[in-house]
């Protein structure tokens, strides 16, 4: 398994668009094979910033999410929301083993 956090810090303004495009983007990235689970939250304390939490079964289903349609959709979308470019880092599963997911 192939984890990526995505960190998103949004500009005020964009809020709702901005979730509408991630919340469509996110139903369609958890219909792809290769997409064990694809979660979108929201931080509590702060409602500007976001956490993408992506499964991937490979760093191939990893590599072919970029190239669909509803995720080009989603970065030409939201492409001018960002308040800050957004930080990503892959890790890799410990626990519970790649059946649990």
């Amino acid at each position: 398994m192939q984890i990526l956090l995505v960190n998103i810090h949004v500009k005020a303004e964009h809020l709702e668009g901005f979730r509408a495009a991630t919340i469509e983007n996110a139903r369609s990235s958890a219909q792809e094979p290769g997409v064990a689970r694809f979660d979108f939250v929201q931080q509590a304390d702060d409602p500007t910033r976001f956490v993408l939490v992506e499964v991937y079964r490979s760093p191939e289903a990893m590599a072919a999410h970029k190239e669909t349609a509803h995720y080009k959709a989603w970065a030409a979308k939201t492409a001018d929301m960002f308040a800050e470019p957004r930080t990503r880092a892959i890790y890799t599963n410990v626990y519970p083993g790649d059946r649990g997911w």
